[in-house]
């Protein structure tokens, strides 16, 4: 009889992101190396910078490219202990880059342990583990293939085989880089999002009223009423559209839905144009006229919309005020998003108004009831119309990830999904897209081995995964006719 060392040494060990990672099964490993590997890429959503692109950047650094735009690894450096001299402070790349290789040997289990070596690998071809004792030469290997011409922007961008990149742009966008990229003879196109989140700044009277005064300058017009606002935003929205901007992007705390009529909004609008602070009921009525009026708009250019919903911002409002925004203190909300979810797309419906609609859920507990809801206003006109978006942020992991395609396969059509979306700062980022891909052939191919999806149809299950992965977008969005 085995003792326990002999059973343990009797199982077969798969190397360290190795071809198969992630991989459970035989019948897995082939659905994703003959039907997920080779597929394009299509960034539906994505925060790379449209200069860094335009310019075809080439990073000073490792550091740079990996560490500068990451909050992610900024909360994990802080949990290990780091100073923030090393994070966001003004110590030097090298020293960043050493405490970032001191902090990773303590993340097992943690998504970035994986993330990390999966872009080392892929990007440098660096299969060594990343710790104390290999930082120097790893730095140094990084270091020396980001000076060499195929390691910039548009170069790493080619390597991963992407085809669209949607950024993400301020609705006062000059788009200057957009239309530079236009005029370039690249493989791929990059297409901006229109993003007016800064609109919903009310409980914030000041900084709302300085963005209006850039919408004035950006519009080329003056604006004292509610209507002269609809009016530059019409403005705007139809220079994005002249543009090739084809999808709108909103972050929210809750949809925004409550009655209201048209002088009461404008009353509320000229009252917070004077600085005056508004009770939170004008709040959420100026909210919900905006957000109507904006879907309105995407309506009528035929355009997708996308909705980020459930975060809660700058929760350390001690470190906001030193750094600001976007440097890893926000948090998952947990507010009840149902009621006002259905409330305000029924009214989206009822006045005929409906986009081709993505929203994001960033509480792991509102999967399934995002899912179910969407399902109630699928109204026959296009497959997939309303999507349950991709795990997002603080999901973006191996259990966020199952949950999402989980609950979407539970309560609507998989098979209809757009798939990944990179949602990063970070042009090495795009390695992400493979471990999606991993997840869901290893989720299919369980499906298959256990019996729940017949093995004759192992063929249309990798049919199934090749339009997930890119075809469904493609058509989703319309990019193929741009």
């Amino acid at each position: 009889m085995c003792n326990n060392s002999q059973k343990h040494n009797e199982v077969a060990m798969q190397p360290f992101i190795g071809p198969n990672f992630l991989l459970d099964t035989p019948i897995a490993q082939r659905l994703y190396h003959d039907y997920a590997e080779g597929q394009p890429i299509i960034d539906y959503h994505s925060h790379l910078s449209p200069q860094k692109i335009a310019e075809d950047y080439h990073f000073r650094s490792i550091t740079e490219i990996w560490l500068e735009a990451d909050p992610l690894k900024w909360r994990a450096m802080r949990a290990n202990g780091i100073s923030e001299k090393y994070i966001t402070g003004e110590a030097s790349d090298w020293e960043k880059f050493q405490k970032w290789a001191e902090t990773l040997p303590y993340l097992f289990r943690n998504p970035l342990y994986h993330w990390a070596h999966l872009e080392l690998q892929r990007v440098f071809g660096i299969s060594t583990p990343l710790s104390p004792d290999t930082a120097e030469e790893i730095y140094k290997q990084c270091n020396d293939k980001l000076r060499q011409p195929e390691f910039s922007a548009r170069s790493l961008i080619r390597r991963f085989n992407v085809k669209t990149i949607c950024t993400s742009n301020d609705i006062c966008d000059t788009l200057v880089y957009h239309k530079q990229m236009r005029k370039e003879h690249e493989p791929f196109q990059m297409l901006a999002t229109w993003k007016p989140d800064r609109l919903f700044m009310q409980d914030k009277p000041e900084r709302f009223c300085h963005y209006i005064q850039e919408l004035c300058e950006s519009s080329d017009m003056i604006i004292r009423t509610f209507d002269e606002l609809l009016e530059a935003l019409r403005k705007r929205h139809a220079f994005f559209h002249s543009q090739g901007c084809r999808m709108s992007d909103v972050s929210l705390d809750t949809f925004y839905i409550t009655d209201y009529t048209a002088p009461e909004v404008d009353e509320i609008f000229q009252k917070i144009l004077y600085g005056h602070p508004l009770p939170p009921e004008e709040q959420t009525k100026l909210k919900a006229a905006l957000l109507m009026a904006l879907c309105e708009l995407d309506y009528k250019a035929g355009w997708t919309q996308q909705y980020h919903i459930g975060s809660l911002k700058d929760v350390n409002t001690t470190m906001f005020k030193v750094l600001g925004r976007h440097t890893g203190f926000d948090a998952i909300d947990d507010q009840a998003q149902a009621s006002a979810m259905g409330r305000y797309f029924n009214r989206v419906f009822e006045r005929g108004l409906l986009c081709r609609t993505i929203v994001y859920n960033l509480n792991p507990r509102d999967f399934e009831m995002f899912a179910v809801m969407l399902g109630c206003f699928q109204d026959g006109s296009y497959p997939g119309k309303m999507q349950l978006g991709p795990a997002w942020w603080f999901m973006e992991q191996e259990d966020g990830i199952r949950r999402q395609i989980n609950a979407l396969s539970r309560q609507g059509l998989l098979s209809r999904f757009v798939g990944w979306a990179t949602d990063s700062h970070c042009f090495l980022t795009y390695t992400r897209h493979e471990y999606f891909r991993r997840i869901l052939c290893n989720l299919l191919g369980d499906d298959i081995t256990r019996g729940l999806i017949p093995a004759y149809e192992e063929s249309r299950v990798g049919q199934m995964i090749r339009e997930i992965c890119y075809g469904n977008a493609q058509r989703y969005f319309h990019f193929s006719s741009m």
